[in-house]
């Protein structure tokens, strides 16, 4: 997507919650910290938000920033927030990336799998199989390497070799920048990488960009991110 368009959306989104919660632009300009012209430049599409005034918009909006961006859509359009798919062998990492994505204000369906075979397992299920199941692929996968039964750069191969599964990007987590395993994974097609243990400050970015840039949000849904927390078969499924 065109920045201009992105920053139009953006805008329309911010201008259309405002007016929803009965808010002037000075309220939200109070509340978030921000100057009145800066926010009326955003809502008319003129500004490149920086990733901090994101955040301060969102707080400001008492919103998310999934939920924020799930309503960029056309008129009173929503956005039905994607699924996230975490595959985590270490319970340690699990939890502070939990953690993590719950102070980023992530709020879509995260399921968790342990290992690469469950992964496979729950991303090549039949199309009958995914029927019953009321899931659909997810839209975001966070991929750590080090995977019992099978290793994660398999994992990925088979994700980028499916017409089904190629398009969904794709985080690696990884214990260092300096990971030889980085390179094939971005031979492989990956979008980015994560440091672990996987905290707020180095999660915040990658959110945004999967917010912004990736569309954390299928438009023109209605959205339903209410669903409790439950177990499902062999996974987890988390609301961050």
């Amino acid at each position: 997507m065109k920045s201009a368009k992105m920053k139009s959306l953006f805008g329309d989104a911010i201008k259309r919650t405002r007016k929803d919660l009965r808010m002037s632009q000075e309220d939200l300009a109070d509340r978030a910290g921000l100057h009145r012209t800066y926010v009326s430049e955003v809502e008319r599409g003129k500004r490149n938000v920086s990733i901090e005034n994101i955040q301060k918009l969102a707080e400001g909006l008492d919103l998310s920033i999934s939920n924020l961006f799930a309503s960029a859509g056309n008129g009173s359009a929503r956005g039905k927030l994607v699924e996230i798919l975490l595959i985590e062998d270490n319970p340690d990492d699990r939890a502070l990336t939990l953690r993590a994505l719950r102070k980023a204000k992530v709020t879509n369906v995260l399921h968790v799998v342990n290992d690469g075979g469950e992964a496979l397992s729950f991303l090549f299920k039949t199309d009958t199989e995914r029927r019953a199941s009321g899931h659909p692929l997810p839209g975001v996968i966070l991929l750590d390497l080090n995977l019992p039964k099978v290793h994660g750069i398999e994992v990925l191969r088979r994700i980028k070799a499916d017409t089904r599964t190629k398009n969904i990007p794709v985080i690696v987590l990884t214990s260092s920048s300096l990971d030889r395993d980085i390179a094939t994974c971005r031979q492989l097609g990956v979008e980015s990488y994560l440091i672990k243990p996987v905290e707020f400050e180095n999660l915040r970015e990658v959110t945004l960009r999967m917010a912004f840039g990736w569309g954390l949000t299928q438009l023109g849904q209605s959205a339903d991110s209410s669903s409790p927390p439950q177990e499902l078969g062999g996974h987890r499924k988390h609301q961050p």
